[in-house]
Protein backbone atom coordinates (compact mmCIF):
# COMPACT_ATOMS: atom_id res chain seq x y z
CA UNK A 1 0.00 0.00 0.00
CA UNK A 2 1.04 3.24 -1.02
CA UNK A 3 1.24 5.79 2.82
CA UNK A 4 2.54 8.67 4.63
CA UNK A 5 3.18 8.00 8.12
CA UNK A 6 3.92 11.63 10.59
CA UNK A 7 5.22 11.30 13.59
CA UNK A 8 7.01 13.61 16.32
CA UNK A 9 3.92 15.55 17.70
CA UNK A 10 3.60 16.22 21.25
CA UNK A 11 3.01 18.64 23.71
CA UNK A 12 5.60 21.00 24.66
CA UNK A 13 5.39 24.93 26.67
CA UNK A 14 5.47 28.03 24.33
CA UNK A 15 9.06 28.56 22.87
CA UNK A 16 9.90 24.80 23.08
CA UNK A 17 10.56 22.78 20.06
CA UNK A 18 9.69 19.77 17.99
CA UNK A 19 10.84 17.87 15.17
CA UNK A 20 8.17 16.32 12.75
CA UNK A 21 9.09 13.59 10.21
CA UNK A 22 7.14 12.19 7.68
CA UNK A 23 8.00 8.57 6.37
CA UNK A 24 6.92 7.55 2.86
CA UNK A 25 6.01 3.35 2.12
CA UNK A 26 4.86 1.42 -0.74
CA UNK A 27 5.36 3.87 -4.37
CA UNK A 28 8.75 5.84 -4.06
CA UNK A 29 7.24 9.13 -4.09
CA UNK A 30 9.95 9.84 -6.73
CA UNK A 31 9.98 13.25 -8.37
CA UNK A 32 7.15 14.40 -5.92
CA UNK A 33 7.56 17.46 -3.71
CA UNK A 34 6.70 17.60 -0.36
CA UNK A 35 4.49 19.54 2.12
CA UNK A 36 3.10 19.89 5.21
CA UNK A 37 -0.21 21.15 6.04
CA UNK A 38 -1.79 21.56 9.18
CA UNK A 39 -5.52 22.36 10.81
CA UNK A 40 -6.61 23.29 14.19
CA UNK A 41 -10.35 22.33 15.48
CA UNK A 42 -12.75 24.36 14.06
CA UNK A 43 -10.59 25.59 11.40
CA UNK A 44 -9.40 24.94 7.70
CA UNK A 45 -6.74 23.28 6.47
CA UNK A 46 -3.65 25.14 5.87
CA UNK A 47 -0.54 25.34 4.13
CA UNK A 48 2.82 24.99 6.30
CA UNK A 49 5.65 24.77 4.31
CA UNK A 50 6.67 22.65 1.56
CA UNK A 51 10.18 21.37 -0.19
CA UNK A 52 10.36 20.45 -4.16
CA UNK A 53 11.84 16.57 -5.31
CA UNK A 54 15.34 18.67 -5.64
CA UNK A 55 14.67 20.42 -2.44
CA UNK A 56 15.78 23.97 -4.27
CA UNK A 57 12.14 25.05 -4.06
CA UNK A 58 11.21 26.17 -0.82
CA UNK A 59 8.30 27.43 0.40
CA UNK A 60 6.57 28.74 4.12
CA UNK A 61 3.53 30.06 5.22
CA UNK A 62 3.94 33.91 6.81
CA UNK A 63 2.96 32.75 10.29
CA UNK A 64 5.97 30.28 10.32
CA UNK A 65 8.56 31.88 8.58
CA UNK A 66 12.01 32.26 10.38
CA UNK A 67 10.51 29.41 13.25
CA UNK A 68 9.71 26.34 10.98
CA UNK A 69 12.37 24.55 8.70
CA UNK A 70 11.57 21.74 6.49
CA UNK A 71 14.19 19.54 5.00
CA UNK A 72 13.92 16.15 3.25
CA UNK A 73 16.22 12.87 2.52
CA UNK A 74 14.85 11.24 -0.69
CA UNK A 75 17.11 7.75 0.00
CA UNK A 76 14.92 7.38 3.09
CA UNK A 77 12.16 9.14 1.34
CA UNK A 78 11.25 11.10 5.01
CA UNK A 79 10.40 14.24 4.68
CA UNK A 80 11.18 16.80 8.04
CA UNK A 81 9.62 19.72 9.89
CA UNK A 82 11.87 21.48 12.51
CA UNK A 83 9.60 23.80 14.75
CA UNK A 84 11.02 26.14 16.95
CA UNK A 85 9.51 28.88 18.74
CA UNK A 86 6.40 27.50 19.27
CA UNK A 87 3.49 28.92 20.23
CA UNK A 88 -0.09 28.30 21.31
CA UNK A 89 -1.12 28.78 18.15
CA UNK A 90 0.20 26.71 16.58
CA UNK A 91 -1.71 23.64 18.16
CA UNK A 92 -3.14 21.39 15.63
CA UNK A 93 -2.79 18.60 13.68
CA UNK A 94 0.02 18.40 11.33
CA UNK A 95 -0.27 16.86 7.96
CA UNK A 96 2.44 15.01 5.58
CA UNK A 97 1.49 15.66 1.71
CA UNK A 98 3.21 14.30 -1.31
CA UNK A 99 2.60 16.61 -4.38
CA UNK A 100 3.11 14.83 -8.24
CA UNK A 101 3.90 18.23 -9.91
CA UNK A 102 7.00 17.89 -7.92
CA UNK A 103 6.75 21.83 -6.85
CA UNK A 104 4.98 22.06 -4.08
CA UNK A 105 3.13 25.35 -2.93
CA UNK A 106 -0.10 26.12 -0.54
CA UNK A 107 -2.38 25.09 -3.22
CA UNK A 108 -3.93 21.38 -1.22
CA UNK A 109 -5.28 20.56 -4.21
CA UNK A 110 -2.02 19.98 -5.81
CA UNK A 111 -1.11 16.98 -3.24
CA UNK A 112 -2.53 13.56 -4.03
CA UNK A 113 -1.37 11.40 -0.89
CA UNK A 114 -1.69 12.59 2.65
CA UNK A 115 -0.84 10.95 6.22
CA UNK A 116 -3.08 10.86 9.01
CA UNK A 117 -1.66 13.43 10.93
CA UNK A 118 -0.16 14.27 14.12
CA UNK A 119 -0.97 16.31 17.08
CA UNK A 120 1.58 19.31 18.34
CA UNK A 121 0.07 20.57 21.30
CA UNK A 122 1.10 23.74 22.52
CA UNK A 123 1.03 25.10 26.32
CA UNK A 124 0.96 28.84 28.20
Amino acid sequence: QDQLVESGGGLVQTGGSLRLSCAASGRTFRDYAMGWFRQAPGKEREFVASISWRGGRIYYADSVKGRFTISRDNAKITVFLQMNSLQPEDTAVYYCAADPSGLGGRNYQSYDAWGQGTKVTVSS
